[in-house]
């Protein structure tokens, strides 16, 4: 079974430079919960352009644990999640959202403490009534994303890995995570990277 709690302590960096610097989701991105980390499958709402009927419908679908990915047809800055909507998120144990697009209500979405990170903060809302597609493959921010995938997001961004590559990417990233403490260490008791590296030998020859 996955670990996603140690997955997203481990972050959006590691996982990156354990999946051989793939899978990072090339995006601009407001976290609107501060400090907030999240990894969980992805359960995705391919929206019709400006409406926001398919988040209504993958929250009413949606399993304890995860990751909301919502993008539109078209990108446009408008609200498919606020304040009612995260509300439910969170009720039907939603781990984080990913939103290509705008949200609202930031003070309150903040105080609820869903995981949110979204391209656009926009007062306007979306319309309703315009049926899009559910678990669907989407690309966002040039990465492909597929129902079932791993998406990571914290302080850094966004990323997601293909279901298949994680068990094979995660003890790469741990292994990784192992060796940055005991730099810290070293760095810490005043070492350089600038030696350690073998860096001085190549500027300075």
């Amino acid at each position: 079974m996955t670990d996603y709690a140690a997955i997203a302590q481990l972050g959006v960096a590691t996982m990156h430079e354990a999946a051989d610097r793939t899978g990072v989701i090339d995006l601009a991105l407001t976290q609107v919960v501060p400090g907030s980390r999240v990894a969980g499958p992805a359960r995705i709402a391919l929206c019709a352009t400006g409406d926001n009927s398919m988040v209504h419908a993958v929250i009413a679908h949606a399993e304890p644990g995860d990751v909301l990915v919502l993008t539109n047809s078209e990108p446009a800055a408008v609200a498919l999640v606020g304040e009612l909507l995260a509300t439910q998120a969170q009720t039907q144990g939603v781990a984080g959202i990913l939103v290509d697009g705008a949200v609202r209500d930031l003070d309150e979405l903040e105080a609820i403490g869903l995981p949110i990170w979204a391209r656009w903060v926009r007062a306007s809302g979306a319309t309703k009534g315009e049926v899009g597609e559910l678990n669907v493959p989407v690309t966002i921010g040039g990465t492909e994303i597929r129902p079932g995938d791993l998406v990571v997001l914290d302080c850094d961004g966004a990323l997601a890995l293909p279901s298949a590559k994680v068990d094979a990417v995660f003890p790469l990233a741990v292994e990784r995570a192992e060796r940055e403490r005991a730099m810290r260490e070293r760095y810490a008791a005043g070492e350089l990277s600038y030696d350690l590296n073998g860096l001085r030998e190549v500027v300075e020859g």
